[in-house]
């Protein structure tokens, strides 16, 4: 799910006709075709010797990802009506400037703007450009993919009320604050590339000159637009998961898992790896949950939103690269740290 700019007048013209724009159109047709072949290749498994894998195989990818989509999909909608209808220019006066209620405010944003690893970059780089202060939006470009209403539901689906979901919004929280605080200390300039510092204010009228329905129907568009960019990653990630649980012997699992410090670094790689929406990311993490280590899978579900290989090249397009090699490796000390104290001494 990523918030986008107003739409080109490529898009413009699609949605007015009631259309997705090509590229979105290609990744339905990709999608769709996906579909179709395994319920058509399904029932010819059943001929083959190694039947039983492929089964599985598809039982586990399906299960995860029908599990997951319409997370997903809520996701992608809340971030089409933000874009259309949130005056982030508003917030950003509101928000204190003091350094640590700032940082505390920033790591909590997340439940106002609701967007994952995706939609937060460009957010915060609008707020920048508002005159966010830098811990402020710090706070919020880590914090944000996870402390927000929709992946709480979602994590709550997936784990229920226990340790792996106070866990994942405290560790989340605790760790944006910190990386937050410290960059209150930094100035913008040495931050902030350029284009993402202070902007002189100019209103946009483009909103406001269409009708309350264009402007749903423009949100819908933005928002359908997200979820066909966004499913690809859950597609991938669900087959990954899927395969991993399938043929990888379950001794190789249980081995790599059970191990205090080696199964949140397999985890953690993985997390930055698959690069999967925060908005549905705790359905993979639940397939290794009997394998691996509570300490491991709250790694995964805390590092992995805050970083991947996504967001950290969306990263380099508002901020200094000395900067985003700072965004990683801050919260993955921290994350390592936390959750090796979760397994050497809560016993969780």
């Amino acid at each position: 799910m990523r918030t986008t700019e107003p739409l080109t007048e490529g898009k413009e013209a699609a949605a007015a006709k009631g259309q997705l724009p090509r590229r979105d159109m290609t990744w339905l047709l990709i999608g769709t075709a996906l579909l179709v072949g395994i319920s058509l290749f399904l029932p010819r498994l059943t001929e083959t010797p190694i039947s039983g894998r492929f089964q599985t195989f598809v039982t586990i990818f399906l299960g995860i990802f029908i599990e997951a989509i319409p997370f997903l999909l809520i996701g992608s909608v809340v971030s089409g009506l933000l874009e259309e209808f949130v005056d982030k220019n508003s917030l950003a006066k509101l928000v204190p400037r003091r350094a640590i209620p700032a940082a505390f405010v920033g790591s909590l944003l997340g439940f106002i703007f609701p967007v994952c690893e995706c939609g937060v970059v460009p957010v915060t780089r609008r707020l920048y450009q508002k005159g966010m202060p830098l811990s402020v939006g710090i706070a919020f470009l880590l914090a944000a993919p996870v402390v927000n209403p929709v992946v709480l539901i979602s994590t709550y689906v997936a784990f229920g009320a226990g340790p792996v979901l106070y866990g994942r919004f405290a560790f989340t929280v605790l760790i944006a604050f910190a990386v937050g605080l410290l960059f209150s200390f930094a100035r913008p300039q040495d931050v902030l590339l350029p284009g993402t510092q202070e902007q002189p204010h100019h209103d946009h009228q483009h909103s406001h000159s269409h009708s309350l329905i264009d402007r749903v129907w423009n949100a819908l568009a933005i928002g359908g637009d997200d979820l066909l960019d966004m499913s690809r990653y859950l597609i991938l990630g669900s087959m990954i998961a899927a395969a991993m649980q399938t043929f990888v012997p379950q001794s190789t699992l249980l081995a790599l898992g059970s191990g205090p410090i080696i199964s949140i670094v397999a985890l953690m790689a993985l997390a930055f790896v698959l690069s999967i929406c925060s908005t549905v990311d705790a359905f993979v993490a639940l397939s290794f949950a009997g394998s691996f280590t509570t300490g491991s899978i709250l790694a995964f579900l805390v590092f992995g939103p805050m970083v991947d290989i996504k967001s950290a090249l969306m990263f380099l397009g508002v901020m200094r690269r000395r900067v985003v090699l700072y965004l990683i490796l801050l919260p993955l000390t921290l994350t390592l740290l936390i959750t090796v104290f979760v397994n050497l001494n809560l016993g969780w």
